[in-house]
């Protein structure tokens, strides 16, 4: 990823606390090669619908949102187990900074 020292994009804010690693990138998709790409996978659960429909409610399918840079998130962002995919799913959406009122400690150091 490349360093910036100023970055001027839409902000998402993710109202719910305890975001765990499990809803930034569900399980099922963990085998998935990292060549593949990791962003259709960010959020699933919470952007789409059992057949594959966008839920509206989703702040990320919403404008101006879905295109946003930043992540604004309640505490404990992050929080489950160890799974460097969430990381690589909001890098591969686009997702350059998160700002948090806390992170899981593990995810911080992914």
């Amino acid at each position: 990823m490349e360093p910036f020292t100023t970055l001027t994009a839409v902000a998402a804010p993710i109202d719910r606390p305890n975001v765990d690693t499990d809803q930034i990138t569900p399980i099922r998709f963990l085998r998935r090669p990292r060549h593949d790409g990791y962003q259709d996978v960010l959020f699933h659960d919470l952007r789409f619908e059992a057949p594959g429909a966008e839920r509206p409610d989703f702040i990320l399918n919403r404008a101006p949102f879905r295109n946003a840079k930043i992540l604004v998130a309640d505490r404990n962002f992050g929080g489950g187990s160890s799974r460097e995919q969430a990381v690589w799913a909001l890098v591969d959406y686009g997702i350059r900074c998160v700002i948090a009122v806390s992170f899981g400690d593990i995810f911080y150091n992914n």
